[in-house]
């Protein structure tokens, strides 16, 4: 949430931080707390301090922009107030500034001040055992001075490690609905293709028949009254399986179980889809004897039979050959039918929506003209893939 969200401006936290620290610094110049080194190489009223003070504290608004700066400009300051005895207040100031440049400082600014923080605590070290009378002495020396640099780089290096982790969860977190939004997007764009393709193939396939059907009864000048009822039987029969499968669409859609509703459509009922075709001028030979097959690969073999079928009494066929049968592990489907006229242009779903119901059991389908006659065939495992 940025500051103007918040209610907050960016500016005010940092002026927070100067305003505390030069206030809890000049109560301990008001209370004379001892400094940390009594020597002092300079003399100066008190005054002097308290700007010095309000010089490094004035710093704290650089410390979330430009934390490095800050820290540099601050040592001057600090060196002037050590060579006057340094002072409790202006070292924890300094050192809220060597926190925030190990904070908000870049990477490589950050390990910089890591090393030099080490490398002053191994030259504190050396120091304390050089001065000191004894090792007591040496680690009294060694504790007084090391904490200082120490403690801020610690404490920083820790936070902005805790802050780099949950910065790397929320970009990971991001990255994982970025990535289920667009599962979810292939999942409705692979819904829409599915719905598309049976729209196509089952309602399509029904109303072109009962269309071809009408056009052929209306063409008829003869008006025989057999012809005539059986062309209308087959019209309401399509009809009906039109309206079946519609209702069964939406009821599936509208299911909240994928598996609520099957299509009905099976090879079983291939007699029906040939008798349909039959009626609307197609002069068909079917021949299937293939068993229990897997309902997927079933499903789709029935399909491919119906746009096939469709297909050739749109394309002004006469005469067409069904043939399902068992090859090894396969199920071929083959459709061959004697349109020897070139194929008028059309917009390619229905050869489209056979591929991809082969495809979608893992199987091939290839369709063109061969010796004269068009055929379609479908080569389907009868294993999942």
């Amino acid at each position: 949430m940025s500051g103007v969200e918040s209610g907050r401006r960016p500016w005010q936290m940092p002026v927070w931080h100067a305003v505390i620290w030069f206030g809890f610094g000049s109560v301990l110049l008001a209370v004379d707390v001892p400094h940390v080194f009594d020597g002092s190489l300079i003399t100066a009223p008190g005054w002097v301090r308290l700007v010095l003070l309000g010089a490094i504290c004035s710093l704290q608004l650089l410390r979330d922009r430009h934390p490095v700066p800050a820290l540099i400009a601050g040592q001057p300051l600090l060196a002037l107030d050590a060579a006057m005895g340094l002072s409790l207040s202006a070292l924890l100031a300094a050192g809220d500034l060597l926190y925030a440049a190990v904070l908000n400082g870049s990477r490589r600014a950050s390990r910089v001040l890591l090393c030099l923080a080490f490398a002053a605590t191994a030259a504190t070290a050396a120091v304390s055992l050089t001065i000191g009378k004894d090792l007591r002495d040496s680690a009294l020396y060694f504790l007084s001075i090391a904490p200082i640099p120490m403690i801020p780089v610690w404490w920083a290096t820790n936070v902005r490690r805790q802050r780099e982790a949950a910065e790397a969860e929320r970009a990971r977190a991001d990255q994982l609905a970025h990535i289920a939004e667009l599962d979810r997007a292939a999942a409705v764009h692979a819904e829409r293709a599915a719905m598309a393709r049976d729209l196509h193939d089952v309602i399509a396939g029904h109303v072109s028949a009962v269309a071809i059907q009408s056009e052929a009864l209306l063409a008829r000048a003869d008006g025989d009254p057999a012809t005539v009822r059986a062309v209308l039987r087959s019209v309401r029969e399509n009809s009906v399986a039109a309206l079946t499968e519609m209702r069964a669409m939406i009821g599936l859609l509208r299911s909240s179980t994928p598996d609520a509703l099957t299509a009905p459509a099976r090879l079983r009922d291939l007699e029906a889809l040939v008798g349909s075709a039959r009626a609307a001028g197609l002069d068909v030979l079917a021949s299937a004897e293939v068993g229990d097959l897997p309902a997927a690969v079933d499903l789709s073999a029935y399909r491919i039979v119906q746009e096939a079928l469709t297909n050739a009494v749109k394309h002004g066929g006469a005469r067409a050959e069904v043939t399902v049968r068992r090859s090894d592990d396969r199920l071929v489907v083959e459709v061959v039918n004697d349109v020897l006229a070139p194929r008028p242009p059309g917009d390619g779903t229905g050869l489209l929506s056979m591929t991809e119901r082969a495809e979608a059991v893992g199987g091939a389908l290839s369709a063109g003209p061969r010796d004269g006659r068009w055929h379609v065939r479908a080569d389907l495992p009868l294993e999942a893939p």
